[in-house]
């Protein structure tokens, strides 16, 4: 070894990232059980009873998915306090948008004003916006700001008579402003799986290479959004506590240390059902379901965006996000809030 040698430069630490701020947004329109319910040849009762859900919201007639998530992402950069001017990546997370092509976030960028700004789509269904927010904070990891929006429009792609679908979907949009922290706040640990045996449980057939569009008639119940909702729940009961814990254990944390569990609104009875197996007890679980149903990728911002501007979210409290969608994919991230820097 040649002591004459100046040591080695010790590499720069990451930057901490994480949220410093939230927004969402909702279409007007509310859609009780009642009007779902006539067109899928169900009541109430039964939508209650199958799933927690007593309405949702509806996008209105010309409304794009790229319009929600821009309001969305507006609100939370005023939360931040950051100009759009200031982001350095926008990640958009959706399975519904305007257009085959160009990407959604391409027009969101444009909306919200932050011309030259990468910006990019990621389609991973429901779990869409946990993985957009893995994908995020790896660009960030020498410093930056990043916008994250989870929206979906499922309201334009249900079969309105496919009971097993229609009562669960809404539409909305929800978004998170990523920029660097204080010490200890910010994201702790972060994971992403896919398991693509079984990408056939959630499917829209029609629509791309595979099946274009314009080889099948328009009454082709292939246009519609499908599901195998039995699959999907066992999927669920055996994953998604297994995604938990491999998160806790990737970030050296116990469950005492979640104060907030934030999962995706798939269904208010199955997640009701799940919660005992998570090891969560005493964290506070921010159940949305009921009020706004399944809104896609855009459900764990929302409920997040609702949390923060209740107040609820203390700085330094463990927050852990899971989600879940087709692919199959799971996606979760453990953040202690708060250390915004200004």
């Amino acid at each position: 070894m040649d002591y004459s040698a100046p040591p080695a430069e010790r590499p720069p630490d990451r930057v901490r990232i994480g949220i410093i701020g939230t927004g969402s947004h909702l279409p007007a329109q509310v859609v009780d059980n009642a009007e779902v319910g006539a067109r899928a040849g169900v009541e109430d009762e039964w939508i209650v009873r199958k799933t927690g859900i007593r309405t949702r919201r509806y996008a209105a007639e010309g409304e794009a998915t790229s319009d929600l998530a821009a309001a969305a992402a507006l609100a939370a950069l005023d939360d931040a306090g950051l100009p759009a001017s200031r982001l350095d990546h926008i990640i958009v997370a959706t399975s519904t948008p305007d257009h085959p092509q160009p990407a959604t976030a391409a027009i969101v960028q444009h909306l919200i004003g932050a011309d030259g700004v990468p910006a990019f789509d990621v389609n991973s269904v429901c779990s869409g916006f946990l993985f957009a927010l893995n994908t995020a904070a790896a660009l960030l990891r020498d410093g930056g700001h990043a916008l994250v929006v989870g929206a979906d429009i499922y309201s334009r792609i249900i079969d309105p008579a496919d009971r097993r679908t229609a009562v669960l979907f809404g539409d909305g949009a929800g978004a998170v402003v990523l920029g660097p922290v204080s010490e200890p706040h910010g994201l702790v640990a972060t994971s992403m799986r896919t398991h693509g045996m079984h990408h056939r449980m959630i499917e829209v057939p029609n629509g791309g290479s595979r099946t274009p569009s314009r080889v099948r008639p328009a009454d082709d119940p292939g246009h519609y959004f499908t599901m195998d909702g039995r699959a999907v729940r066992e999927f669920v009961t055996d994953q998604l506590p297994l995604a938990v814990k491999d998160l806790l254990r990737k970030a050296d944390a116990t469950e005492a240390e979640v104060q907030h569990f934030i999962p995706h609104q798939a269904n208010g009875r199955m997640l009701r059902d799940i919660a005992p197996s998570l090891g969560l007890d005493a964290a506070r679980h921010h159940l949305v379901v009921d009020e706004l149903g399944n809104t896609g990728a855009a459900s764990v911002p929302i409920a997040l965006d609702i949390a923060n501007r209740a107040g609820n979210l203390r700085p330094g409290d463990g927050v852990l996000m899971s989600a879940f969608g087709g692919g199959m994919s799971i996606g979760s991230a453990l953040l202690r809030w708060g250390g915004r820097l200004w």
